[in-house]
């Protein structure tokens, strides 16, 4: 079955870190450009951070950077999200998306209909809280 498969998420206090995985099944996560995008109830899906197929290009949210790091490991098929000095606005259900046709990692960032991604996970809840 291909797919794309997230964990990592979890209940943490403010000042936390958790760090995300996505594991792609079935496929190989070589050729595919990855997003990490978030959702919170009420409020619009957001673009976190997205990796180029070569894992060099790189991008954030700006509400995310200097806090969260993208990288990814082909070997393993796997793309982590680390997230440190969580804050409770960073509580939303995260997942990510694969695409192999990107023109740019930002592109890749802009939030659109899932079925514009070759594939998507159904994400893993992160709830910051004291």
């Amino acid at each position: 079955q291909l797919q794309l498969v997230e964990s990592g998420g979890g209940l943490v206090q403010p000042g936390g870190s958790l760090r995300l995985s996505c594991v792609a099944s079935g496929f190989s996560l070589d050729d595919y450009g990855i997003g990490w995008f978030r959702q919170a109830p009420g409020k619009e899906r957001e673009g976190v951070s997205c990796i180029g197929k070569n894992g060099v290009s790189t991008t954030y949210a700006r509400s995310v950077k200097g806090r969260f790091t993208i990288t990814r490991d082909n070997a393993k098929n796997t793309v982590y999200l680390q997230m440190n000095n969580l804050r409770p606005e960073d509580t939303a259900n995260y997942f990510c998306v694969a695409d192999r046709v990107i023109a740019t990692v930002q592109a890749l960032c802009v939030p659109g209909p899932l079925g514009t991604y070759d594939y998507w996970g159904r994400g893993t809840q992160v709830t910051v809280s004291s």
